[in-house]
């Protein structure tokens, strides 16, 4: 009996001992993540190897032209083991991952919207930056300012609640200075031009210029009574100092075009945060880079709002981004955001994203964001993830938001697990449905995501459509018997003809129905303008090309080899 109850209490003290192994197992992992968290800020300030050349971008050229960046070294991404556990850098309690969508262009009907919150919140978001522009239903004297398929209040009453349901936060961004096209280009408003013939940039001076602004942020601000944060743009003031009105303010004020921003930027903020308590104001940071500290600091604007530190490019100078919150810190500023791009920051048409160059662009801003223990007395707020639609107004769209859902999904993922690794990429698999492989451009698979059709037929289009045509239209008895010449005066010999006209007529016909797929597909998702101009710009050259050539073939060979008589319709 005695030797079964010493067994006992050995198996019990035995259990204990597991017991106690295990908790301190736990602690320790703990401590780990904890450390793992908290990276060596200096590490990431070493120049690293060189990378490829970065294509010409967007904000980003008045970033270099500011400071002359692109001549300075890059530092790469750090290698990270596949399988690494390293530590996410931000959760819902640190900096904020907002995802920026851009409606002045291509903006997506609600119902898709009620399909891509939930999405962005899988993916890692926090919130959405919601850049209105002509898409808000702005009412009275500002009627003019709507798109004709702008949103209604209904639709807007919408978008909030789907935003509250998917727990992301809603930033509504309105524009007070520059990137006022799309409201200076009435006849109006011309009177409120800083340059006469141009209808980027609102002149500051001119006594309907705030009154105009502070219309449109009260429409915008009225309708988002639970917005903690309001961007107020203020971007790439283009031409300020050239109006009269301007020059005869430099005139008086030693010609200082800084603290003639500073004047618009701080009536506007202050507009804002008085006009309800509470809301903290972000403005773009690249028109405060070539004023001095202390002039920024005199001005009043620290107190107002937190700027967003912006830069798109792959090859990313994060020392001089280092520089910059470092004069904000000197300037007062308590705060800053910064922002990056998963789309619309590359070529000014850009049809397909560059998954390589949209990475490179995170890599170096999470080095940054583990930098910030340099600045402990300036709070990183969050960061955004612009994907920009338009350069601007009047230009042509970027690429589609559906076509940069597997680059929004790798950016995320990678901010949230501090790189682009083998736990990154399985999550971003699973969330999307298809493997990203970024040296290809692509994300394999059929994909599971909201859009993934429009995804897949733009891949198709992009890389098939115009070559093949080419390739058509490079075909021996084209080149050499049904030229531009040959239709225009219908002279053709009908034996050519018929050498191409059964491989034309195969490519049209298979084209036509893809096309038309396609078109429905887009229209479930954006509005006629929107599908009207992605086909003007990227379809129809080729596709007229195809029916010119089958119409005038079928014409000419009816005329059986007659002499040249000049084309009519």
């Amino acid at each position: 009996m005695v030797t079964e109850r010493q067994a006992l209490r050995a198996v019990a003290l035995c259990l204990v001992l597991v017991a106690a192994v295990k908790l301190l197992l736990s602690e320790y992992r703990i401590e780990r993540k904890q450390k793992l968290a908290i990276m060596d800020p200096g590490s990431f300030w070493h120049q690293g190897p060189k990378v490829k050349e970065a294509v010409t971008v967007h904000k980003s050229e008045v970033m270099n032209s500011f400071f002359n960046w692109d001549q300075k070294p890059e530092v790469p991404e750090p290698p990270v083991e596949k399988g690494a556990d390293t530590a996410p850098l931000e959760t819902s309690k640190g900096p904020a991952r907002i995802v920026h969508l851009d409606l002045k262009g291509a903006a997506p009907k609600v119902k898709y919207m009620k399909q891509i919150f939930p999405l962005f919140s899988s993916l890692g978001a926090d919130g959405v930056l919601l850049e209105y522009e002509d898409m808000f239903p702005y009412h009275g004297n500002l009627t003019i300012l709507r798109s004709p398929y702008a949103y209604s209040m209904e639709d807007i009453e919408e978008i909030k609640s789907l935003a509250k349901l998917n727990n992301l936060e809603l930033i509504p961004l309105v524009q007070v200075f520059g990137h006022l096209e799309f409201v200076l280009k009435h006849e109006r408003y011309f009177h409120l031009r800083e340059v006469r013939a141009f209808p980027n940039s609102l002149n500051p001076h001119h006594p309907g210029s705030v009154a105009l602004v502070k219309d449109m942020v009260s429409q915008v601000m009225d309708c988002h009574p639970d917005a903690r944060w309001f961007h107020m743009g203020a971007d790439e003031v283009r031409g300020l100092g050239e109006s009269q009105d301007s020059k005869n303010w430099l005139q008086s004020n030693k010609g200082d075009v800084g603290k003639m921003f500073l004047n618009h930027a701080v009536s506007l903020a202050r507009f804002i945060t008085e006009r309800r308590s509470g809301v903290r104001v972000i403005l773009w940071d690249d028109m405060l880079r070539k004023i001095s500290p202390a002039t920024i600091k005199e001005s009043g604007l620290p107190d107002l709002a937190s700027p967003t530190i912006w830069n798109y490019l792959k090859k990313m100078d994060t020392d001089g981004i280092g520089t910059l919150i470092s004069r904000y810190h000197e300037a007062g500023f308590k705060g800053v955001w910064f922002a990056s791009a998963f789309k619309g920051g590359t070529g000014i048409d850009q049809r397909w994203t560059p998954l390589d160059y949209q990475l490179q662009n995170h890599l170096s801003w999470i080095k940054v964001m583990n930098s910030m223990t340099k600045y402990p007395s300036i709070t990183l707020h969050g960061i955004l993830l612009t994907g920009w639609q338009r350069f601007e107004h009047h230009t042509v769209l970027c690429e589609l938001l559906p076509v940069g859902i597997p680059s929004l999904a790798m950016c995320l993922q990678s901010l949230k697990h501090g790189a682009f690794d083998e736990k990154a990429k399985m999550e971003a698999h699973h969330i999307l449905g298809c493997n990203i492989k970024v040296e290809k451009d692509i994300c394999e698979g059929s994909g599971a995501f909201t859009g993934s059709q429009i995804y897949h037929m733009v891949f198709y289009i992009h890389t098939n459509l115009q070559k093949e045509v080419e390739a058509l239209m490079k075909h021996y008895h084209i080149k050499g018997g049904f030229s531009r010449y040959h239709r225009k005066y219908n002279f053709a010999n009908p034996r050519i003809i018929g050498f191409f006209q059964g491989l034309l007529k195969k490519l049209l016909d298979k084209w036509e129905t893809y096309i038309e797929n396609f078109r429905m597909e887009m229209e479930g998702i954006y509005f006629p303008d929107t599908v009207e101009e992605w086909m003007e710009e990227n379809v129809n050259a080729n596709m007229d090309l195809l029916r010119e050539n089958a119409r005038d073939a079928e014409r000419i060979l009816k005329l059986n080899g007659q002499p040249k008589s000049l084309k009519t319709l």
